[in-house]
């Protein structure tokens, strides 16, 4: 019974995650007849899991590390080439090597999945979202990799944008295809229900003749709402409001809105969409963290999450350095290894600096207990009058002090306390990160060609622990986005095999596609997160689609509802 129904079939189409180091990994046998694996992932316990049950071994004889490696964006989530050089090692006890090409990467790997969304979204004329009804049919490929699990993120991290809607439904179904195994990809399936749900808004908008704005702003989800469609969490922390506001102005969208004819066919025009994600897989993901007193009263900290480049090898000595008042240089991380690190799941979810990051508050809580304990014995008197303070402990009432340089030496003589704590972390709820892009874009109208001008962004990631880090996973992500909405695409021959082997027919965007990109913060406290923090790997790519496409269909009056929207595609669909 509502006024306007919107009800339109979106498709994406599979995407390479295209990261510049590609699969790799070399095996041996160590001194003691066990399987060395060092491999390029994301995942050193799962992959120390996939290989054993692969070799019908037991886990205790292998070990996987995790040296410094060249991006993942999830596609080093799954164990595409380990379980080969395994093999050819533990049968022959000879070390091995196998190092993908960018050609082998790109048709023997697991791209984003493909997936066809049918959305129902139901409005009042004054505005008010009243029901949304999606399903989303996946295509897994050749193998179930991820198959059940992301197709689920394109309904659980869409339709709770609009928490306000009186009803819900959320369905799907996973096929398999003679195609390419599909896996995990930054975004994991909630960029595909991004695209579709945030389309529909702008369209119900443009139906209704009110600004894509203001619908928005009269139906999002607020801080301290119930949302029964986001596995009945409360936004406990939620600055959307703020970041659309920001947003707002800094594209000076009043000025531009909907689109302003430039002479010689050129139309320029701007579009928006909002974006929400998780900080986890609630109830599943563990994060641990070992941080132990050197010998010189340094730190090291040891961990089992896997820095791709992301940078979580920072954030995560940024928070050793925060507890410990000491500097940064002062701490030394290590990790990944299965023989040495704390079981952790991997670095996936955008769960690093939310579980990860939160258990290392919690080992160097612990291990200040330790510290003021030693410091206690050495100081002739109780753990009670002692205290941790500006990185030395303290006896309260007194100016007697001890160093943690001494401390590390008391930790080697006499002394039953250890000077090291691990903590382990798993959280119940999964609080999602948020995001508001705009575009303004320049379209030929005689050559379809689409030009990115300006692209701002404000995130809302709770507090930022690294903004400098967050900036540059920020724009990362868009680039990602811009990608896959106006060149990317995974397109098979009559046999099922990948046309585009290489980067000269597999599209990527270059520094001279991207346009402006302006990104900003507006913080939230997340309570549960470690400082008040949530994620925000993956949610920065989720915005691009549906805000290009909503800035196309102003330029042109046709709305685009299949990826990638080529220059072909906007000029056949023009009216002539």
């Amino acid at each position: 019974d509502c006024d306007i129904v919107i009800d339109h079939v979106y498709h994406t189409k599979a995407c390479q995650q295209a990261m510049m180091e590609t699969f790799r990994t070399y095996c041996s046998i160590d001194l003691y007849g066990r399987l060395n694996v060092l491999s390029s992932t994301q995942i050193v316990f799962h992959a120390r899991r996939i290989i054993a049950n692969a070799l019908h071994i037991p886990k205790s004889m292998v070990r996987v590390t995790k040296p410094r490696i060249g991006g993942g964006f999830g596609a080093k989530q799954t164990a595409v080439c380990e379980v080969y050089p395994a093999f050819v090692t533990w049968k022959t006890k000879k070390p091995s090597k196998l190092i993908f090409t960018r050609e082998e990467s790109q048709i023997a790997s697991t791209p984003r999945h493909e997936m066809e969304i049918h959305l129902r979204l139901g409005a009042n004329k004054d505005g008010r979202i009243r029901g949304l009804d999606l399903y989303t049919l996946s295509n897994t490929g050749a193998y179930g990799e991820h198959g059940p699990t992301t197709v689920g993120l394109s309904g659980h991290k869409s339709i709770p944008l609009y928490s306000n809607a009186e009803a819900f439904r959320f369905t799907y179904d996973v096929v398999y295809t003679n195609h390419m195994s599909a896996g995990a990809y930054r975004g994991y399936g909630a960029t595909q229900g991004l695209f579709a749900v945030e389309s529909a808004v702008s369209e119900m908008a443009a139906r209704l003749g009110i600004d894509p704005i203001r619908i928005r702003e009269q139906n999002m989800v607020r801080e301290g709402q119930f949302m029964p469609a986001y596995y009945g969490e409360t936004a406990n922390s939620c600055a959307l409001d703020q970041c659309v506001e920001r947003a707002k102005e800094m594209i000076g969208w009043d000025e531009k809105y909907p689109c302003r004819d430039m002479g010689n066919g050129k139309v320029r025009s701007v579009g928006i969409a909002m974006a929400m994600q998780g900080s986890c897989i609630s109830n599943v993901d563990v994060g641990s963290a070992t941080v132990k007193l050197a010998d010189d009263g340094t730190f090291n900290l040891i961990i089992g999450a896997a820095d791709m480049g992301t940078g979580c090898d920072t954030i995560l000595a940024q928070m050793v350095a925060e507890c410990m008042d000491c500097s940064v240089d002062d701490v030394a991380v290590f990790g990944a290894d299965t023989d040495a690190s704390p079981y952790d799941s991997g670095s996936y979810a955008s769960s690093t600096t939310y579980i990860t990051g939160k258990a290392v508050e919690m080992a160097c809580a612990k291990l200040k207990t330790q510290l003021c304990g030693i410091a206690a014995g050495m100081l002739g008197c109780s753990t009670e009058e002692v205290v941790f303070e500006n990185g030395r402990v303290k006896q309260i009432n007194t100016e007697k002090s001890v160093s943690l340089a001494e401390i590390s030496v008391k930790d080697q003589v006499n002394n039953d306390i250890a000077a090291v704590a691990t903590a382990s972390h798993s959280s119940p709820v999964s609080p999602p990160p948020y995001m508001v892009g705009m575009v303004e874009i320049e379209l030929d109208k005689d050559t379809g060609e689409v030009k990115i001008l300006d692209y701002v962004a404000v995130v809302d990631c709770g507090i930022t622990i690294n903004p400098a880090l967050a900036r540059i996973q920020t724009e990362g992500g868009i680039v990602q986005g811009i990608g896959h909405t106006l060149f990317e695409n995974i397109t098979y021959d009559r046999n099922g095999r990948p046309i585009e082997s290489s980067f000269l027919q597999y599209k990527v965007p270059t520094r001279l596609d991207m346009g402006h990109l302006r990104v900003e913060f507006e913080n939230s406290y997340e309570p549960t997160g470690p400082f008040g923090a949530k994620s925000i790997g993956e949610i920065v790519i989720n915005t691009p689609a549906p805000a290009i496409a909503h800035a196309i269909y102003r330029a042109t009056g046709v709305w685009h509802r299949e990826l990638p929207i080529t220059p072909e595609k906007i000029l056949m669909s023009m009216p002539q």
